[in-house]
């Protein structure tokens, strides 16, 4: 994970390090509710799915967004319109490329923030559709 000193010389983890370390929670969050983890950080040049998630024969495409502060508001809010294409088309690149037989498809979000001792979690199941 790679650390950052900000000007006063505190270290301050990479804006990468803390989206991978919010992955990781959310995967197991997944895992926990008897989801296997299929693909992660799965990339097109439109850009990636955090996590593809499967349980029974229910695909999610997961979105995740991790907040260490309330500074810029509540992460559910980050996922807009935009960025809801954006997954969306790149979700259409994975199932042309895999095609899985007899599934079903949703949107899910995972919003993490930071509270003391670790982190909230809300997990959004079909989070919006397109």
């Amino acid at each position: 994970m790679m650390v950052n000193k900000d000007k006063d010389g505190k270290n301050r983890f990479s804006t990468h390090a803390r989206g991978e370390a919010g992955e990781d929670i959310a995967a197991r969050h997944l895992e926990k509710q008897g989801f296997e983890i299929i693909e992660r950080n799965w990339r097109l040049r439109e850009g990636e799915l955090d996590i593809i998630a499967k349980k029974g024969n229910l695909i999610a495409f997961v979105e995740v967004k991790t907040a260490y502060s309330n500074r810029f508001g509540d992460p559910v809010e980050w996922v807009n319109p935009a960025k809801c294409r954006q997954i969306g088309k790149i979700a259409g690149a994975w199932i042309d490329k895999n095609s899985p037989e007899n599934c079903f498809f949703r949107f899910d979000v995972i919003a993490l923030t930071k509270i003391e001792g670790g982190f909230s979690i809300r997990h959004i199941a079909d989070a919006f559709s397109l």
